[in-house]
């Protein structure tokens, strides 16, 4: 979420405590036994994604916040997200997060969750300790100082760990992102796509894809990228991946179509320039490269859900009108306004959803 660089001050609770004991992935620490597993459901993997990621919701249970639904009835959120419209849910991972939130066992809870409900599923893997965007890439602590083909072992080996624990408890894995927002690559400064004629950055894109592979055959591996509207931007990631032999399944994009403006001290409201500019990116970066496109993340302002419902609106009316992509994600629409110090792009108030996401019910 190119937004946030550097916040996230994680509550202590007694899921706090539970997640953090459970930061590896012996199965001595899960949170679950094997008798939690989800049944297999029959799930329709043809139709059009509609989902939020969420994956802030185990921090936000842990502070006591609650969720309802329009009429007032209290549900948990994943089911939330699923009677609103919704059939799919996003979840990031982190390697060793301080608090263990966005850990594998963290992911694993939420992922359950996600199946028992038989929603689609996409993990989102950071290669990071914290928040990996634009403005941070940063090798997790225990791989700072490897080389790069220290880097590419690494993150096959976390990749492969996090969905072998998935795959164990029964959760079918649909997409998986090699990377966040990786338009300068990504653990920096070895992963930089600048770096060895952008080798290193395809070696690491390679090693993920090839480990999700190793699991989860038939998923689809994505690479994702901020800024859709900007042409530019994919246009010279891509080549780089193509000159490189880069392998992928998928072409990610992060759209925020209402930038912050100073002097309104706050969100823009004219979102149709940067979205017409995404849905026609969408359809070049397919005719170039050939690549199915997911709108991985989305968000508006929260302090404006009527015009929220219109960027929405027309954004879903967009793409579901085009072959080639597959999806819209609204990026964590349960935060309330100024959650976590600042995120101002949910889509809820007073724990219940705004107008903003009634277009998913469509």
């Amino acid at each position: 979420m190119r937004i946030l660089n550097s916040f996230i001050s994680m509550g202590v609770g007694i899921a706090a405590i539970i997640i953090a004991a459970c930061c590896s992935c012996s199965e001595s620490s899960l949170p679950h036994t094997p008798a939690a597993t989800p049944e297999q459901v029959n799930i329709d993997r043809t139709a059009f994604a509609k989902g939020a990621d969420i994956s802030w919701v185990t921090d936000m249970e842990s502070k006591g916040m609650k969720f309802y639904n329009s009429k007032g009835d209290e549900r948990e959120c994943t089911a939330l997200m699923k009677e609103i419209g919704m059939n799919s849910i996003r979840l990031r991972v982190w390697v060793n997060p301080e608090k263990g939130w966005n850990s594998a066992t963290d992911v694993l809870v939420k992922a359950i969750r996600a199946q028992k409900l038989g929603m689609r599923i996409m993990i989102d893997f950071h290669y990071s300790d914290t928040w990996a965007d634009p403005g941070n890439q940063t090798p997790p602590v225990a791989w700072a100082d490897y080389d790069i083909d220290g880097l590419v072992k690494a993150v096959y080996d976390h990749t492969s760990e996090v969905l072998s624990l998935l795959k164990k408890y029964g959760v079918e894995v649909e997409w998986v992102q090699v990377g966040n927002e990786t338009r300068t690559g990504m653990m920096w400064p070895l992963g930089s796509y600048k770096e060895n004629g952008g080798r290193n950055y395809t070696d690491l894109t390679n090693s993920g894809y090839d480990a999700v592979k190793a699991v989860y055959p038939n998923a689809k591996v994505i690479v994702h990228l901020d800024g859709g509207h900007d042409n530019s931007l994919y246009t010279r990631i891509f080549s780089v991946l193509k000159a490189n032999g880069g392998k992928y399944d998928m072409i990610g994009m992060s759209l925020y179509p209402c930038w912050w403006n100073e002097e309104l001290g706050g969100f823009g409201t004219d979102w149709k320039p940067n979205t017409d500019a995404c849905i026609a990116n969408i359809q070049k970066v397919y005719n170039t490269y050939g690549k199915e496109v997911m709108i991985c993340e989305t968000g508006m302002p929260v302090s404006n859900p009527e015009i929220a419902k219109e960027m929405l609106t027309y954004l879903l009316e967009k793409t579901k009108a085009l072959d080639c992509c597959k999806g819209v994600f609204y990026w964590e629409p349960q935060a309330p306004d100024g959650y976590n110090d600042g995120y101002g792009l949910g889509a809820f108030k007073d724990g219940k959803p705004t107008v903003a996401l009634d277009p998913f019910k469509e």
